[in-house]
């Protein structure tokens, strides 16, 4: 007997794994960065405006827990053809995310990681329009993340231009 059924994962486990992705991503970058920061980082010429190594933990962890409730908001609504778009963007961008940190503090490639990070500018309002059509709530999370991704490009061409 052939029988048709639509599996349904429990909306706590979809918050739950939406979390850890995002988080997941937050520790691997944190974990690239650890292994520069006091070293390579520190030798580098900053700009005025480069705010203190502790200030950057906590402002991710914050920005990728955001993520992670965006996310989920987006897909726990019913499976459509524009919801899965919009959560492949959002991977995507997710993983250019966690790319820049290896770009930069492993590879000690300011100007590529440069690139990368605007290109993630553009993926995120990419993300943001896609969750925009289905939950205002999950594009209105992702506004941090823009807001912090802005500055932190700022503060990439910057360190470029000084060393």
């Amino acid at each position: 007997m052939n029988q048709s059924y639509t599996r349904t994962v429990n909306p706590t486990v979809k918050l739950i794994v939406s979390l850890i992705l995002t988080l997941l991503v937050g520790f691997g970058a944190g974990f690239a960065t650890a292994t520069s920061i006091n070293s390579w980082y520190s030798t580098l010429d900053k700009p005025f405006f480069n705010p203190p190594n502790w200030l950057f933990a906590p402002v991710w962890t914050i920005l990728y827990i955001l993520m992670g409730v965006a996310f989920y908001f987006v897909w726990k609504l019913p499976e459509t053809t524009q919801r899965n778009i919009a959560l492949f963007v959002f991977v995507l961008q997710l993983a250019v995310n966690g790319i820049w940190s290896l770009i930069f503090f492993n590879q000690h490639q300011i100007g590529w990681a440069l690139v990368d990070i605007s290109i993630l500018w553009v993926m995120i309002i990419i993300t943001m329009y896609l969750f925009t059509q289905l939950s205002k709530i999950a594009a209105w999370l992702l506004y941090p993340y823009l807001l912090w991704v802005s500055f932190a490009t700022v503060l990439n061409f910057s360190i470029w231009q000084l060393n």
